[in-house]
């Protein structure tokens, strides 16, 4: 295991200087596509990670346009004016009007 800064690593990875990573950008690119983590750190803190994109997940893969239709039902009185007392409580009166 090892320890940058705050950060626990199962695995080998390498961290290196912010400045440096610039001058190596494109390498450090290759080497985190093939699957090493590469940390970038700025004064000895880590302040980004560069992994290879297919362990993220995008977003528009996880939720899409009418995933959750037929799941819920919004009824007809949903954009209705709250309650008096019910917006009281949203805007934290607690005296009432």
């Amino acid at each position: 295991m090892t320890n940058v800064g705050q950060f626990w690593y199962h695995s080998v990875v390498i961290v290196i200087n912010l400045a440096e990573a610039k001058a190596q950008l494109s390498q450090l690119a290759a080497r985190a596509s093939q699957g090493e983590e590469i940390i970038l750190a700025r004064h000895g803190q880590p302040i980004a990670r560069l992994m290879p994109l297919e362990d993220v997940v995008p977003a528009a893969t996880c939720r899409g346009f009418g995933i959750g239709r037929d799941m819920f039902d919004v009824h007809d009185d949903f954009d209705n004016p709250l309650p008096a007392d019910l917006l009281d409580a949203f805007e934290g009166n607690t005296s009432g009007r």
